[in-house]
Order: structure tokens, then sequence, then C-alpha cells
């Protein structure tokens, strides 16, 4: 089934911002809701944000009329999806309004693929107002659409195979990440996993186990979330908790957040919950960390994900990226567990559940059976993960045919910020392919939307990165691992498909050529912060670009598009980003069909030689040519020379 026209039902902050996503992707989009005063809002709210693209140049003026005008308007149900191919309704969560708008749908469109953005709601039960529950799916996106990737596409009990692979295609096609939920359960994934977390938090305040301070500080500054759960509440909305409470088996009932509902004190929407928002977001003492036991509400999650697992909705992996693509956790809740131990965590759980006895507490029969058999964790090698030796958690290493070899930066949800972890992994994999015999060219590259945005600040800590002894030794690190990559012996192209900021951008500075996407970004940023760069920006920059080009650059800490990066002279090269992957391949090809030695001694000298005086310099060009001369692979190119072929050269 091919989709061309997509109709959005309800203009709202979902509905507008999935039409806006959507007709980004290319498509024809109708959005449809009950009165003109919505829909002005929401075509207002699409094009301040496009507009705010435009300003930030990940668009052009050109695109950004494109988009607006693939974008129709309509009170008219009819003219909205007759023609559809594909209709996302965005309407509110309730159930008997849901079916109502799929009722009507049904009445004037007899073909399209229908797709529901709740959060919560049973598909199952939405599909049964429809004449085709076959064709019916849920496709839960997050607020806000055009800057969240996660999408849950969820499988109601009559949906087919097809409907799921159509939505999971279309979810790829407009640059999000699909999820696939194979089972129709209370609140899918992130929810069924996030609520319960919240609300038990509330819970240890309720029951005075600990202050709201306590309970966030001891997350925040301990597990490095990117919020403490109460905070986190107070932003969610407290009548969202509520209501979850009452409609979800899952969800424990709490007097206190009753009490905070009936007040009105709702969050950071009332200006009051847990804290007081009028000053803006509340600051969490530090010195509060550590007088909670975050396992207390870890520990459930992590439960709660093996039950998803237990119940055949999806594996830890697909877990693991929702939630930290739903809710930017550093870590999933099951890499965090294998890190903690299953068994502590099943203890935990245990224990909780005799001090609380929510049903939500019961201890998973698929966590107690991977305890029983010894599966723990990394201390045992295997838990809701293999560790075997040699494994990447932060990277990955993809072996591609004619002597390629790409290494992928895998941390998505955080843009592929740098983690000293991820820099322990780079160092680790330069060191296997460099002994690697049948890798020629190495590509470095970021999965997702972004090559790298730098350093991870929440994952180090703003305390650590501003304590001077441990800052010098996190510069003196990152300089160690990038040296690496500037000597590794083989030509390194780093493939810049989205952001390369910081830490990102001295990474790519490291390889010897830069190619990069017209519409992503580059600069070394660090100064905006009251930084400068630590891992060798100052010093590579310069060398590219000349002194005076890399002081206006790094004092000014400039943002480069694709094109201008190679207008300085930034980057090798500056493509189309439909044509990316096409071009960053054929400059490796050519790379790999080069003579492998010839490579590493032309590279070396060049490195190593720039800065010394020319005679030494010379010296030392003088001693490799010499040292290539005894190669097979110079006999070989002299005999393809006059036999007028090409040369097969084997790095002997």
């Amino acid at each position: 089934m091919e989709i061309k026209k997509v109709a959005v039902l309800g203009a709202g902050a979902m509905g507008s911002g999935i039409a806006q996503v959507v007709a980004q992707a290319g498509y024809e989009v109708w959005v449809r809701d009950i009165k003109e005063e919505f829909l002005e809002r929401g075509k207002a709210n699409i094009e301040k944000n496009l507009r705010k693209a435009v300003n930030k140049g990940k668009i052009s003026l050109p695109k950004y009329k494109e988009i607006v005008a693939r974008i129709h308007y309509t009170t008219d149900m009819k003219e909205a999806v007759e023609d559809a191919d594909l209709v996302i309704e965005a309407v509110p969560e309730v159930m008997d309004l849901k079916k109502q708008v799929f009722q009507e749908v049904c009445q004037y469109n007899k073909k399209a693929l229908l797709a529901t953005n709740t959060s919560g709601l049973s598909i199952t039960e939405l599909s049964k107002a429809t004449d085709r529950p076959d064709k019916f799916v849920g496709m839960h996106f997050f607020n806000p659409v055009p800057v969240m990737a996660l999408v849950e596409v969820i499988r109601g009990e009559q949906t087919s195979d097809e409907t799921v692979n159509i939505a999971v295609e279309f979810v790829k096609s407009i640059g999000k990440t699909p999820v696939v939920v194979k089972k129709d359960v209370e609140g899918f994934i992130v929810n069924r996993c996030l609520v319960p977390y919240l609300v038990l938090a509330i819970d240890d305040v309720e029951k005075g186990v600990a202050e709201p301070e306590e309970i966030d500080a001891t997350m925040l500054y301990e597990y490095k979330m990117p919020m403490g759960p109460l905070e986190l509440a107070d932003f969610v909305g407290l009548d969202v908790l509520y209501y979850a409470s009452q409609q979800w088996s899952i969800v424990p009932k709490s007097k206190l957040l009753e009490e905070k509902f009936n007040n009105k004190e709702l969050g950071m929407k009332t200006a009051k919950g847990f804290y007081d928002w009028r000053a803006g977001r509340p600051k969490i003492p530090k010195e509060k960390a550590g007088k909670y036991d975050g396992l207390r509400i870890i520990a459930p999650m992590v439960n709660i994900a093996a039950g998803l697992i237990e119940m055949g909705v999806a594996d830890a992996k697909e877990i693991d990226t929702a939630m930290k693509l739903g809710t930017n956790m550093p870590k999933g809740p099951l890499e965090m567990a294998d890190e903690i131990g299953l068994d502590v965590i099943l203890a935990k759980v245990e224990e909780l559940y005799k001090e609380k006895g929510y049903e939500i507490l019961k201890p998973s029969e698929y966590l107690k059976k991977l305890v029983a058999e010894g599966k723990t964790g990394k201390k045992a090698s295997e838990g809701f993960y293999k560790y075997e030796a040699g494994t990447y958690q932060n990277i990955r290493i993809e072996k591609l045919e004619g002597g390629i070899a790409k290494i992928v930066l895998n941390r998505p949800h955080r843009l592929n910020a740098i983690t000293i972890e991820l820099l322990d992994e780079l160092k680790r994999a330069f060191g296997e392919l460099e002994f690697d015999d049948e890798v020629r060219v190495v590509i470095l590259t970021g999965e997702g939307k972004a090559f790298s945005a730098g350093l991870d600040l929440q994952a180090a800590g703003t305390d650590e990165v501003l304590n001077p002894p441990v800052a010098m030794l996190l510069a003196a690190k990152g300089q160690d691992v990038f040296t690496t990559i500037e000597k590794f012996p083989k030509p390194v192209i780093a493939a810049i498909n989205g952001y390369a900021f910081g830490g990102g951008c001295e990474m790519a500075l490291a390889c010897d050529f830069r190619i990069i996407a017209k519409n992503a970004q580059i600069g070394l940023t660090e100064t905006a912060l009251g930084l400068i760069p630590g891992w060798g920006g100052t010093q590579r920059m310069a060398k590219i670009l000349g002194i005076a080009k890399a002081k206006e650059l790094i004092m000014f800490a400039t943002r480069l598009s694709g094109e201008e990066a190679e207008k300085v002279g930034l980057v090798n090269k500056a493509v189309d980003p439909e044509k990316f992957w096409d071009e960053v391949m054929e400059f490796a090809k050519k790379l790999a069909e080069g003579a492998p030695i010839a490579l590493r001694l032309a590279k070396y000298a060049i490195n190593f030689g720039y800065e010394l005086p020319v005679e030494v310099g010379q010296a030392l060009e003088s001693a490799y040519f010499g040292l290539v001369t005894g190669t097979k692979d110079v006999r070989e190119g002299f005999a393809a020379f006059f036999e007028r072929r090409k040369p097969n050269f084997t790095g002997k």
C-alpha cells in the first residue's frame, strides 16, 4: 500500500505536531478540526515551528514554503478523509469521542489505514468502532512531536501484520523511530514503565519515606536522570497522573495525588504542585542526593519492564530504546538493571511487595527466572543482555564490502553525546580494526540524526566538569582517544550526518576526511558555555583553517551549515542529504582501492611532518619514500601502469 495523502484529525499540540512532521517528510496532509479557531491556532503553531527551523538553518526558506503548501486545513470531515491513504486521529483522550470520530471517518473512507494517537486507551476497543479492525493500529507520538524521535506502534487484537509493517515503514519515512508494541496492554511500553515510577515516588512522599527534594536529588545526581520523578510529575501534570491512576489497574491509588488534584495543584501548568513554579524550574539541591534509596522506584520499573518481556509485548532492546527515546533516560531500565545486578533488583522488588502490597510490585516470573539461572547481569556476563568479551554498548562496528568498516556512535537518544564509556569503546574499536587485514578504510558516523552533539554533560555531571583536576583528566582522556584516530594507520572518514558540536566536532577534526550533509551543522561551541575546546579542537582547527579563521569560529562559537563548512575548507565535501551515503561510500571505495602501505606512509608524512622544519619534514618524506619502494604494491602499481589496467593492491 502506497501512502500519499494523510489526514490528521485534531489540530491541537499533538495533531499540529504530527501534521508538521508528516508534511516535512513530503506527504500531502489534511488537518481537520471542529472549529476554524482551532485550525488557525494549529496552523500558527506549525508555521512558528517551521520559521524557527529556518532561522536555525535547519531548512531553507523555499523548503519552508513547500512544506506549508502541503498542509491543508478544513472543518469538513469528508473533505479531509475521503481520499486519504492514512488517517491519524489526535483528538482528546476520551474513548467515546474517539470512537465517534472513527465511525464518521468510516462513512467517507473505505480504504485508509486507521491510526489512533492515544497514549493509553485500548487499541482493540477503539478498533471495534470501525469497519476494518485489521487495518487499525495505535501510533503513539510523543510531545513535542517535531522533537521527540519515538513513535510506539501498537498492535490491537485484530491488527494485521501488513498493517503493522505499513505503519512501521511510514514512521521511518517521517524520520521517527518506531518501536512495535506487540500486545495491547495498559500504558503500552513507556507509560506502563514511567507512570508507576512517578506515582510510587509520590507514594513514598505520602508515606514519609523521603521529601520530594531528597528523591529528586538522588535520581538527578546519582542516577543521572534528566529530571527527578516529582519534578517530572509536576511537568507532566498531576491531573494526567491522577486520571491514569483512575483508569489503569497498573497505577497505585494515591491519597496525596488525589488531594493535589482536588486542590488544583497540578504542577507547572498551575505554578504549584510538589514545587513552586512561579520563578521557573525548581532548583534541586545536590546536598540532598543520597538520602533516598533510588532502587525503591528503579527496581519496580525494571520489574514492570521484565513483565512486558514475559507477556511478549517487546524484547529488552525494544523496551530500552522506547524508554531512552520517550523519556530521555541516559540508559534504559534493563541496561541499568544489568549494571546494578538482577539479584539486587529482585530482592528490592520482593521487599517493596511485602511493604506496599501493590499488584504492580509482584515480582515478575521472568525476572525470577533470570536470577534463578544465575543470569544476574554484567557481573555474570548475562542478564537481560549477553556480555561477551569484545562486545560494545555505546558504539557499533559494521563490516562492509570492499575493505570498508563503519564505526557507528550508537547513543541516538542522546544525540550520540560522548561519555567516558564511549571514549573507551572507541579506542578499543580502532585498536581492533588496526590489525584487521580485511579493513582498509574506516567510516566514523553517528546513529540517527546526529554525528555527535559533544560531551554528555548530564552523564559527566556539571560539578565534575567544573572541577579543575577532574576536567584536566577528562580533557587528557579525549585527547588520547582522538590522537588514536589521528594516528590510525588507515584512512578515516568522518561521515557527518547531523549535529557535530563541541567534542563531536573535535572527533571529526581528528579524522583524515570529513564529508557532511548539507543540512547538518558543525562547530566548536564550547565558548558559548564559557569553556574552550579541550579535546584538540584549538590545535586541529588552526592547522586545517589557519589561525585567524580558527580564532573566529572558536571565539564566536560559530555553528556552520554543511555548505558553509565546505566553503571555508573545514570539510572536504558537503552533499545533498538524500545522496549522503552514496557519496560517502563512493569516496570510501576509491580510498579502499588504493595501496594501503602508501596511504599509511603518506598520512604519517603529512600529519607528523606538518609542523617540523621543512628540511626535517622532507627527510621524513625521503625515508618513507624509500620504505615504500620495497613493497609488492609498488611493483603491482608499475606493472598495472604499463599494462594499462587497474592495479590490485594487497598491502604487502
